[in-house]
């Protein structure tokens, strides 16, 4: 039966949903609260340049928009990692053709608004969700700039609103449902290195480079047009924290010192900093994402992440995947299928944010340690070796469909089994011998 469906939020996951959903038959009509980022040449907002992984594609592919994704990404094959004097190090994301692929979110977001468009949804911006009668699947809309108000009822309310989703706030609220935020202790600040002559990139584009320092890093993805996209993520207080960071002489002594080959890359270093805010980072976890068969969270707005394993879009596509399966399964029975991806993808939603977490600390810290590099290295050859005892966890994250609990199971599994062949001794020297594999087999 054809549904009328409002979605609340023109963001990537509800254009996703919305072409998920136009592909059904139904009458879709997203509210955004930003303008038409479309119109707006200077694109806005928060900017992390975005990894897209196999769950990405693989919902992108499930509505044909994996060929115009793939015009605006550039492929990573592995990660570059620059220490303290700038010497540089590397470590392959996977086997051979591997790639994740990094891609502007503004111009993803405006690829997707388009396609929802041209499938037939229907798009208003400057419209703030306000209200919310969520077992009718009523919202109030106030308009940003006239202030005018109104109400629109559909048979299915979708909030695809992000972190601090106005949706959820009603089911919190309304509800009773359970949520919390946790906000980390690190904050954020974008940078970017410039084009070369002509457009060039100057640094490697073919791989997200780190610079990881223990309690903080700085990390870089291409852009099309020769420029990276950079990132640092450093403490709010203590040592090496944003806090200490304010007049010129001190910004530049921090990255002169600690970052000196990538200070030579930024001319403008200090008037981006100042132009540039400092931005927080959280998890939100909330359950359950529905009401009813009237009302449901997709995206940011049931898992909002941190931003360490480059999962927080690619979470929220698969979600749109597994609804349009879900939608296939139950039919007309919306309550059913609702509560079933409630509840299937909720603890991968929990999956995604631990995953996230531990990756920050894989990524500030060990990347720079020659023995977690070690470690990936015999990971790899086992893997090699038994593809179907073993896949790496970075590997069953990134390169598979693997749920992601399933995925932090296993790999925690796998870490504890990994901490006892490390303590090997002599196992610099002797990884690459066969009792090495041998032993690792009669482990698993």
């Amino acid at each position: 039966m054809k549904k009328e469906i409002t979605i609340v939020g023109a963001g990537l996951v509800g254009s996703l949903c919305a072409l998920y959903l136009t592909k059904r038959g139904h009458k879709v009509t997203i509210f955004e609260r930003r303008k038409d980022l479309r119109s707006d040449i200077i694109r806005a907002g928060k900017s992390i340049n975005l990894a897209l992984s196999e769950r990405g594609w693989t919902a992108l592919k499930k509505v044909e928009a994996h060929k115009q994704v793939m015009e605006i990404a550039i492929p990573m094959h592995k990660r570059i990692m620059h220490d303290e004097k700038g010497n540089l190090s590397e470590q392959a994301y996977g086997n051979q053709g591997q790639a994740i692929y990094s891609v502007s979110r503004a111009e993803l977001n405006v690829l997707m608004m388009k396609l929802a468009e041209e499938n037939g949804a229907i798009l208003h911006f400057d419209e703030k969700c306000v209200d919310a009668n969520l077992e009718e699947a009523i919202a109030t809309f106030q308009n940003t700039n006239t202030q005018v108000k109104q109400t629109i009822s559909a048979d299915v309310l979708i909030g695809a609103d992000g972190a601090f989703s106005a949706v959820r706030k009603q089911m919190v609220a309304k509800h009773n449902h359970e949520y919390n935020y946790n906000e980390i202790e690190h904050d954020y600040k974008e940078l970017l290195i410039p084009a070369g002559e002509n457009g060039t990139h100057l640094l490697d584009k073919n791989a997200l480079h780190i610079w990881p320092r223990g309690e903080f890093m700085l990390i870089a993805l291409a852009n099309l047009d020769g420029s990276f996209t950079c990132t640092l993520f450093a403490p709010k207080n203590g040592e090496n924290s944003f806090e200490g960071l304010n007049s010129q002489r001190e910004v530049e002594h921090y990255f002169n010192t600690i970052f000196p080959d990538f200070t030579n890359l930024v001319p403008n270093l200090y008037e981006q900093w100042k132009a540039n805010p400092t931005s927080s980072l959280g998890i939100v976890r909330t359950f359950p994402w529905h009401i009813n068969d009237s009302s449901l969270l997709i995206g940011d707005a049931a898992h909002a992440t941190v931003p360490f394993y480059g999962q927080g879009m690619n979470a929220g596509f698969e979600d749109c995947r597994i609804l349009d399966e879900l939608l296939d399964k139950h039919g007309d029975d919306l309550k059913s299928c609702f509560e079933e991806y409630s509840k299937t993808r909720k603890p991968n939603g929990d999956g995604v944010q631990d995953l996230s977490m531990q990756n920050f600390i894989v990524m500030r810290d060990s990347t720079a340690d020659p023995k977690f590099l070690l470690q990936k290295q015999i990971e790899k050859k086992f893997a090699n070796l038994y593809p179907e005892k073993w896949i790496p966890l970075y590997s069953m994250v990134s390169f598979t469909n693997i749920s992601y609990s399933d995925a932090w199971e296993i790999g925690m599994k796998q870490e504890r089994m990994m901490e006892e062949i490390m303590k090997t001794p002599n196992i610099e020297n002797v990884w690459k011998n066969d009792e090495i594999m041998q032993k690792m087999l009669s482990l698993v």
